[in-house]
């Protein structure tokens, strides 16, 4: 498996990012969806990466700063016939070292309150992820489950 950052060129992860978006909203209500689509993607405090095993788009997933010292995990994704298979983690792992050689010291995200997310809360609490309150521009929202972890 390879991870690069990726510069939301292709067309490849534009339908794979696609297939996000219209995932998400099919699970959310849209006042509650919070997934970024390509465009918000290519904004500037946004690293975005790629996870390819061969040559097949496997997974992806993006880091967007919210302060010198704070960021948020964005657009974490496994290609569903490939979830459980390790990606998720080896993409996480390498977010956060990533956040941590960038001088971040606090690492955050939003997801699903829903059953469908359970998978991802349990990832995010094997590697050290606590639930927490909204942060940045966020506020309650029974759909969303908010967590955070120090670096």
């Amino acid at each position: 498996m390879k991870i690069v950052v990726d510069d939301l060129s292709g067309p490849e992860i534009a339908r794979f990012l696609d297939e996000h978006v219209r995932q998400m909203r099919s699970l959310t209500p849209l006042e509650s969806k919070h997934a970024l689509d390509l465009d918000s993607l290519r904004k500037p405090g946004i690293t975005f990466w790629s996870v390819s095993d061969g040559d097949d788009l496997v997974g992806c997933g993006a880091l967007k700063t919210l302060d010198a010292g704070h960021a948020e995990l964005k657009s974490m994704r496994t290609r569903p016939l490939r979830r459980r298979s390790g990606i998720a983690s080896r993409l996480l792992e390498h977010i956060i070292a990533e956040a941590h050689r960038m001088g971040f010291t606090r690492l955050s995200l939003e997801t699903g309150a829903a059953e469908f997310f359970l998978p991802a809360r349990r990832l995010y609490e094997k590697f050290g992820f606590w639930y927490c309150e909204p942060f940045a521009d966020y506020r309650p929202d029974p759909n969303s489950t908010f967590m955070t972890r120090t670096l």
